[in-house]
């Protein structure tokens, strides 16, 4: 059961990530087209060939979203997804894409992550209804209207200090492995000059002595939200093996759904990532220890940790000694996030999710540049949505 990895990524368009946006305001459907013939210029594909497209929301239409885009883009499709899951969304659409190859429904799929600021309409709605909470929804009948906003229970910061703080309590926290999470990635950042942070190096100790936001968490472990966009073409096998790259195949996936916020979780600790981690393994006959690198979502350096526990690279709670054990640089003995993740290469949006696909991508292709992992052959990629609740865990693999 499962994919057969007969189907890959072989183009990739990525806008380097602004903290300020330098260019003006782009319709969704805009962005749509630009890095679609992006991808497509990349991989050497004509327009023409896609017969697929897998998509999220979009700021013109709340509804009819693909075809919206299709007609936008010129093009006649016989696979159309949209996929709401967060952070997760990307990786979730790559796994679809796939099998809707495998299955002979399509050839070729964009999948477009658009992050740039859109044009704003002259007179935007006020009240309720356009207040943000981050994932948390402030809508009428919402749970977490009801019992969570109105009790400071909002977005995402405090979800995550509540997880790092269960964790310290079932494990000890030892908070200058949690800082060298972000310091081994901002090697990486460093050296990969598409990356916000590419100038800019830190320490354990600036780690640790930047402002407490939400305790255990300080600012320099959160992502640091900026602009940008992505998107990538997955391609069935003859058409991966005449395109511009080495092609990297989609050999396994695994997702999870459990809940949205902390409230509602029975287990803080127990994340959707670990049933998603063992089926992609499972699916793509690949054991933990033929990883070559890991590129996985980033949000907090907590996420991180948890992360390498559930995929099951270490056992649960050892998470910490393995950190500190271990170079988790593009140059080390446990890569991870190698274009410096968005701790350091930065969290434009979805694209935010999108940039640890192309990042896996980019190494299986031997495309990293001066942050290539050596003979990378195999990358374990997770998006991660909500709060450690939506998982979607992928294996791509090179000839």
């Amino acid at each position: 059961m499962g994919l057969r990895g007969e189907a890959a990524i072989v183009g990739i368009a990525e806008w380097k990530p602004e903290r300020r946006p330098t260019a003006p305001p782009m319709f969704t459907l805009e962005q749509w087209a630009q890095l679609t013939r992006e991808a497509l210029d990349d991989a050497g594909i004509d327009p023409s060939e896609v017969d697929g497209i897998c998509a999220t929301n979009i700021r013109e239409s709340d509804s009819f979203v693909p075809s919206t885009i299709t007609e936008y883009l010129g093009m006649q499709v016989n696979f159309a997804e949209v996929v709401d899951l967060g952070g997760a969304s990307c990786a979730a659409m790559v796994w679809r894409a796939a099998a809707a190859i495998e299955l002979g429904l399509c050839n070729v799929v964009v999948i477009a992550a658009p992050s740039w600021p859109s044009p704003r309409p002259p007179n935007p709605p006020s009240g309720p209804s356009s207040w943000r909470y981050g994932a948390s929804s402030a809508n009428y009948g919402s749970p977490q209207a009801e019992f969570d906003i109105p009790y400071g229970n909002v977005a995402q910061n405090c979800g995550y200090a509540q997880i790092a703080m269960k964790y310290g309590a079932e494990y000890g926290f030892d908070p200058v492995a949690l800082a060298k999470i972000a310091v081994d990635q901002r090697v990486s950042a460093n050296h990969n000059p598409a990356a916000v942070f590419h100038h800019v190096p830190i320490t354990v100790e600036d780690v640790l002595n930047s402002p407490m936001i939400a305790d255990p968490i300080h600012m320099l472990e959160i992502v640091m939200p900026c602009v940008g966009g992505a998107a990538i073409v997955v391609a069935g096998k003859d058409v991966a093996r005449r395109s511009k790259h080495r092609p990297a195949w989609i050999s396994g996936f695994g997702e999870r759904v459990l809940h949205k916020t902390p409230t509602y979780a029975e287990d803080l600790l127990s994340t959707a990532l670990i049933p998603a981690a063992d089926q992609a393994f499972t699916m793509a006959g690949r054991s933990r220890e033929e990883v070559d690198l890991i590129s996985v979502y980033d949000c907090y350096t907590i996420t991180v940790l948890m992360t390498i526990e559930d995929a099951g690279f270490c056992p649960r709670g050892e998470g910490q000694p393995f950190v500190r054990e271990h170079d988790l640089s593009f140059r080390g003995d446990f890569p991870c996030n190698t274009h410096g993740g968005q701790l350091g290469f930065g969290q434009a949006g979805l694209a935010g999710g999108m940039s640890h696909i192309t990042e896996g991508a980019r190494q299986v292709m031997r495309r990293g540049e001066d942050h290539q992992v050596p003979d990378a052959d195999v990358a374990f990629i997770t998006g991660n949505g909500g709060l450690m609740s939506e998982q979607v865990a992928l294996i791509l693999e090179g000839d």
